[in-house]
């Protein structure tokens, strides 16, 4: 496994890391989260992603109950949680990033992973009701009372996140050291063009998800829309389905694997590495249902050295969509 810093800070992640969107506490038996997991820190990944949001909470209750049997030396994986979207009872100060329930959440979720602490928080969504300085001073507020090291966004934009860091930086509290944002070769603006500033000044981190364009980029849906989806199963992705199963998408889907077929290397292998390739990405958060799909896909690091500068040519030029950066 290689280990990467997250941002400027001295935290190490793997390259990899494991997330359990979709899957603990909804897609997967609590058995398979179980084998995945160790199949994933076995392997060398130190970072399990979380939310309050996943399965209205029963995600990190999941997690937390194989963290608590496996007896992992604490200081041997980071565990991260998100606030925004609430667990399973909603309420008026039950989402958002108000101080109550940035504060109040963070102590649930602790309290459903079984951990002492959080190893990185993130803000799920920026939340137009809650001023950002309050937000910033909330997340300041945990990490001095030791329940969280880290705190960062998910889907801001850098014009918010500049902002966080503004206000930190201006009454000497601790801003945000990264961000969670969609990343892969369908979807390149933001960490390729809209956050440049934020790395080159200020170091930010990125754990990235969608490595896949979920599921786009493995080819499954080049000849068909299999039955056997996260699009057919979980109909609340209805959003993202219209957004993804578009078919310049599937087009450039299918080009990309005759190149990775070139290259004798499995699309979603060729997928994963092309993100790895990016410096800026700290880690890229897997997901997976099946113990064999995650097998096949740690293996992803070992083909980095054949996208070379003339196979990553020619995925650009089947993309079309490399960011313009203005001088």
């Amino acid at each position: 496994m290689e280990y990467r810093r997250l941002g400027k800070s001295g935290l190490q992640l793997s390259a990899f890391s494991l997330g359990s969107w979709l899957t603990f506490g909804n897609q997967i038996e609590d058995s398979v989260a179980d084998e995945l997991m160790t199949i994933a820190y076995d392997n060398g990944i130190n970072f399990f992603d979380n939310a309050e949001g996943y399965a209205g909470g029963k995600s990190e209750i999941v997690m937390g109950n194989i963290l608590k049997s496996k007896g992992w030396d604490r200081d041997s994986f980071v565990v991260s949680s998100k606030v925004f979207f609430g667990a399973e009872k909603k309420g008026p100060n039950r989402v958002g990033l108000s101080r109550k329930h940035v504060i109040e959440a963070c102590n649930a979720a602790i309290k459903r992973l079984q951990v002492d602490y959080l190893d990185l928080y993130f803000c799920h969504r920026p939340d137009p009701n809650t001023p950002i300085e309050e937000t910033v001073w909330a997340m300041n507020t945990l990490i001095q009372q030791g329940k969280i090291l880290y705190w960062g966004t998910s889907e801001w934009s850098a014009a918010e996140i500049m902002q966080a860091i503004a206000v930190a930086k201006e009454n000497h509290l601790i801003g945000p050291t990264m961000e969670q944002p969609q990343y892969n070769m369908l979807e390149r603006n933001k960490l390729e063009k809209e956050y440049r500033l934020l790395f080159s000044e200020y170091g930010l981190g990125t754990t990235i998800w969608s490595p896949l364009a979920s599921g786009l980029l493995t080819g499954k849906y080049n000849d068909a829309d299999p039955k056997d989806t996260r699009f057919t199963a979980i109909k609340t992705l209805g959003w993202l389905k219209d957004k993804m199963l578009i078919e310049d998408n599937i087009q450039k889907a299918k080009e990309i694997k005759t190149i990775s077929d070139e290259a004798g290397i499995s699309m979603p292998k060729f997928a994963l590495a092309w993100c790895l390739k990016n410096p800026n990405v700290s880690t890229v958060i897997l997901g997976a249902s099946k113990p064999e799909q995650l097998r096949e896909n740690l293996n992803a690091l070992e083909v980095l050295p054949r996208l070379t500068d003339a196979v990553m040519k020619r995925v650009e030029d089947v993309l079309q969509n490399k960011p313009v950066i203005e001088s």
